[in-house]
């Protein structure tokens, strides 16, 4: 007998993760992409899947793969834009829309980027990190500590005189 809830259902309770890991990885403009092409793969193996698996965890596995194959093709394709943006982007493109923080994880490192988004936006435990981006659940955690203190940096040197806060 077949526990599995409804593909759909599924779709409905881990989707907005899926879409915030995804869009803190490849990026607001490619993130509705890789989201839809994440559940496509999903949806092709779920009858697969075993009824106890982590279902959040699998999702961010294959959302992380489809993030991976994102980041390929798009350097491997031009970037149309209307005009040359008056100033550098990390990315290489303008930047994105509602900037500001997003900016700043766009250049932390590929793995601390990854690891901050795949626990702090879809909560998953340094365990099922590690088992997704490789190394050890120590090794994730160094990552996402890491990045959190160079966006802590990032972020403190973009607040007015006066306006940063001392570290305690």
């Amino acid at each position: 007998m077949d526990t599995k809830q409804p593909f759909e259902k599924l779709v409905e309770l881990h989707g907005a993760a899926v879409l915030r890991v995804c869009r803190a990885v490849v990026g607001p403009l490619d993130a509705d992409d890789v989201w839809q092409e994440t559940f496509i793969s999903a949806l092709r193996a779920y009858t697969e899947l075993p009824a106890d698996a982590n279902i959040e965890a699998w999702l961010v596995t294959i959302a992380h793969r489809r993030s991976l194959d994102s980041v390929r093709a798009s350097a491997r394709r031009a970037v149309p834009i209307e005009s040359v943006p008056d100033r550098e982007s990390p990315l290489g493109i303008p930047d994105p829309p509602g900037d500001g923080v997003w900016n700043h994880v766009a250049r932390l490192p590929d793995k601390q980027r990854r690891v901050i988004a795949y626990r702090y936006l879809a909560d998953l435990p340094f365990t099922e990190i590690a088992a997704i981006v490789g190394g050890t659940p120590a090794a994730a955690r160094r990552s996402a500590a890491d990045g959190i203190k160079k966006l802590r940096i990032l972020t403190s040197a973009d607040l007015p005189e006066g306006d940063s806060h001392e570290q305690h």
